[in-house]
């Protein structure tokens, strides 16, 4: 299916591979009903990047773009792969704490934005940001416009696969959050993975719905381009209006997220008698997890299957259901070890695990990340054996199937995007209302995870308010997605008797079980 394609050394060579099997070939749809074909992709992509070149970016510079979904976004994307520059894409959520961080961290040369969209100037975000910088960033605007020029000016494309490219900023347990850096080769590894467990045919019609800046963003056009199918690209996420454009356009698979399959659902059930989208033959996604009962909701009330997965930024495709697998495997699982990726299963006492007994999930294979930017954090991250860690527990079942019962990393995951606890209890702690805090997730069906916030009441204080931390953190320049859901106060935390630390699955224990909202 992928015609030999998974062997190409660099996403460019990929490219270019894919615009030779099918040139005339839809690879992107818009929502006002633009095309670009394989060939036109790969045209437009080398004239970018000439532009590019001619503004100074070349190989090796180091670029941090924060771009919503467009074709403009993608084909900048590319561009700079073609250049062989370095990479560093941010969600559009991320406001000043987090932007300011990855353009230090990076010591970006070159800051791409769409200037002016849906409400916030980015441009002006970053111009004040790097503003007393001694060696300033060239800031371009290029999603109305994108740099053009002559091919025939470009250098050779770059040829070695495994050099760093791509920088992609993920919460851990610490508050600031780890550079997770990527080969072009670590990404179509992993997009191959992908692309055989979910066996998406050329007349396939994808979705990117989720943002592009996401890890999940190369895995999913990677697999786009090895096995020769198109996608409809949304930019500005609402389920009415996604709907109308994979019905305009025929999609056969959606997805993204739990929180996506939720959102579909809903829609669903305006229409109950009606198909949503008659075309669709599944939903696909990973990034949270899915309670069963979310797959049993869809094949009933949608009559199509859920092909859930799992993976993080350090390793985007680990495990992926298949629509060859059955239903209870699709509901019950995360589906097997994706194609070149090898797993083992370690008990807390240290040994491999045996069959059905969980532990915490390890990970080698040409997709696994290659190292952070902080040596530190890499060798914490990684065994005696050159196993990833990645955190996560559970157990393989005996038909090879990976079933996720746990964390041992203090993240929560909301709507598929981890959020540092940590990051949020340091700003609450500087509160004057608050004597301790814990910041804990809870699951919920429709976010797979929300985040809870439990404070301490500080002595002499009026208890702090929903509203008021709701202000207050917007004040210290938080994400809004990361902005506590739920905020509960109590007398004291939960601790215990010998360093006093706060016994985070009592506060879960006890506010799962309370009735929200």
């Amino acid at each position: 299916m992928s015609e030999g394609l998974e062997n190409s050394t660099t996403l460019w060579e990929l490219v270019e591979r894919r615009a030779a099997a099918s040139p005339d070939r839809v690879l992107l749809i818009d929502e006002g009903g633009r095309t670009l074909t394989c060939q036109e992709f790969r045209d437009r992509a080398e004239r970018v990047a000439a532009g590019f070149h001619a503004l100074g970016v070349e190989h090796g510079t180091r670029v941090t773009w924060q771009v919503p979904n467009r074709f403009e976004t993608i084909l900048a994307s590319f561009a700079l792969a073609r250049l062989g520059a370095i990479q560093n894409p941010i969600l559009h959520l991320y406001r000043h704490k987090e932007v300011g961080y990855a353009i230090g961290a990076t010591d970006a040369q070159v800051v791409l934005t769409p200037g002016e969209w849906n409400g916030f100037d980015y441009r002006a975000m970053v111009e004040e940001l790097v503003a007393d910088r001694a060696s300033a960033p060239q800031v371009l605007d290029i999603f109305a416009e994108l740099p053009d020029g002559d091919p025939a000016s470009l250098p050779p494309a770059p040829t070695e696969g495994d050099e760093i490219r791509w920088v992609y900023f993920t919460s851990g347990t610490t508050s600031d959050p780890k550079g997770v850096r990527h080969s072009d080769r670590t990404l179509i590894t992993g997009a191959n993975g992908l692309a055989v467990a979910l066996d998406m045919q050329p007349d396939d019609i994808g979705s990117i719905a989720f943002p592009f800046a996401h890890i999940a963003g190369p895995d999913y056009f990677g697999m786009m381009l090895l096995a020769g199918f198109g996608a409809v690209l949304i930019e500005a996420f609402t389920p009415a209006g996604a709907v109308a454009a994979f019905n305009a356009h025929g999609a056969t698979m959606a997805g993204g997220s739990t929180a996506f399959y939720q959102m579909y659902l809903a829609e669903q059930r305006k229409q109950p008698d009606t198909p949503l989208i008659p075309s669709l033959r599944k939903l696909s996604g990973g990034g949270a997890p899915m309670p069963p009962e979310v797959y049993e909701e869809v094949k009933r009330e949608m009559g199509i299957q859920i092909c859930h997965g799992y993976g993080m930024t350090e390793c985007p495709m680990i495990c992926m259901g298949g629509p060859h697998d059955t239903d209870e495997q699709l509901a019950n699982t995360v589906g097997k070890p994706v194609v070149g990726l090898e797993m083992r299963i370690v008990t807390e006492g240290g040994t491999v695990a045996g069959p059905a007994e969980d532990g915490e999930v390890r990970v080698k294979g040409p997709m696994v990340f290659r190292g952070y930017t902080s040596e530190a954090a890499t060798a914490e991250s990684f065994d005696e054996d050159g196993w990833f860690r990645t955190g996560d527990v559970g157990h393989l079942r005996a038909d090879g199937h990976l079933v996720l019962t746990g964390r041992l990393k203090d993240i929560i995951i909301r709507k598929g995007e981890n959020i540092a606890a940590k990051e949020i209890e340091d700003l609450l702690y500087a509160h004057p209302k608050v004597g301790d805090v814990a910041v804990i997730g809870l699951v919920d069906k429709e976010r797979g995870e929300r985040v809870c916030a439990v404070i301490e009441r500080a002595e002499g204080q009026d208890d702090l308010g929903f509203d008021e931390m709701v202000a207050y953190l917007g004040d210290q320049q938080l994400a809004r997605f990361k902005t506590p859901e739920q905020l509960e106060v109590v007398d004291a935390l939960p601790r215990n008797n010998t360093l006093g630390k706060i016994l985070k699955y009592k506060l879960r224990e006890e506010f799962a079980a309370k009735p929200w909202p």
